[in-house]
């Protein structure tokens, strides 16, 4: 698989012209910011290369159902603490469940809460103009699928952009030694195998085996299940609300990210801690944050504001033949 690596341009044209979908293309601001960080970069690829091993090791129920369990848990973690908590503060929580959402979160090997959000705010002041972080339309659909957070530019930890969360010194331990996390639970999981492989051998499970199934297989489908909100919810779906973006809804993503797809309804509201605005738009994460409430370890659930709600009611409406007679 190549990345792409965007072609030197002097200077943009001052009014390019819009594409397809209406976004503008331009090159990016600064194209040394492209160059893939190609080292640092090596334990990505050999955690994609490394569910070949599936082919040697086989499959079990056990080892499958870890693998399922750890997808659910960690997109979940990602939608819930690292994007809509940490990056938006659409809910409000406890110290040290917040801790619990950042060790969740770094499970997903996404590096640590701190980073991650801090470069989440800054897409959404960008978003889909040539200074975003991963805009499709600035870089095409593989930089913003995985492109962008390979590169030396990108490493880089923003800090002063989240400073209401640094002032936690756990969260910055977590966010500094972000690989602490992903390596006990490769140990664990492998462990996990071997254990049952001695109680259960009938099972047919193995520690390799539960460690490319838990860890790398599911790791990868986390990784380009939520990638696609980067991607392809910026070129395919509806578009209800007129943003200055090119975001859009996906029922699809929606299911696979839990609630995550619903992206258009995002940008236009992103504070709130519902995704899926209307009762039919499908959102797991939001309705587990309902749950976690209920025991009183999340609460403020911020809600979507009523008008913006009917907004896209009210524009149809003006701009129907019959409100206008």
């Amino acid at each position: 698989m190549t990345l792409p690596v965007s072609p030197s341009v002097a200077t943009p044209a001052p009014n390019p012209a819009p594409n397809a979908n209406g976004a503008p293309v331009q090159p990016p601001v600064d194209d040394s910011a492209r160059k893939i960080d190609w080292l640092r970069s090596l334990p990505f690829f050999a955690l994609h290369l490394g569910c070949l091993a599936v082919i040697w090791v086989g499959w079990s129920w056990p080892a499958v159902a870890v693998a399922v369990l750890l997808y659910a848990v960690r997109v979940f973690a990602l939608t819930a603490f690292y994007h809509r908590y940490f990056s938006h503060r659409a809910f409000k929580t406890s110290r040290w469940f917040q801790c619990v959402g950042a060790i969740l979160g770094l499970a997903a090997i996404q590096r640590g809460p701190l980073w991650w959000a801090a470069h989440h705010r800054k897409h959404h002041r960008h978003s889909d103009d040539p200074e975003d972080l991963h805009s499709p339309y600035h870089g095409g659909f593989w930089w913003s699928h995985i492109g962008w957070f390979l590169t030396k530019e990108h490493f880089k930890k923003n800090l002063h952009e989240i400073k209401d969360f640094t002032k936690y010194p756990e969260l910055r331990f977590l966010d500094h030694y972000e690989m602490l996390v992903p390596t006990a639970m490769g140990i664990g999981l492998y462990l996990l195998g071997e254990g049952l492989a001695l109680w259960k051998p009938e099972w047919g499970c193995t520690g390799l085996q539960m460690f490319v199934w838990g860890f790398l297989i599911s790791t990868v489908a986390v990784y380009h299940v939520t990638y696609t909100i980067n991607s392809l919810c910026h070129l395919l779906g509806r578009r209800r609300y007129q943003t200055r973006d090119q975001s859009r809804n996906n029922l699809v993503l929606a299911l696979l990210t839990f609630g995550e797809g619903w992206h258009n309804n995002h940008h236009r509201y992103p504070s709130s801690a519902r995704q899926g605005f209307f009762w039919w738009e499908i959102d797991i994460t939001y309705y587990t944050l309902v749950v976690l409430s209920w025991f009183g370890l999340v609460w403020d659930l911020r809600p979507v504001p009523q008008h913006v709600l009917t907004e896209h009611q009210r524009r149809e409406g003006q701009a129907s033949p019959q409100a206008n007679a």
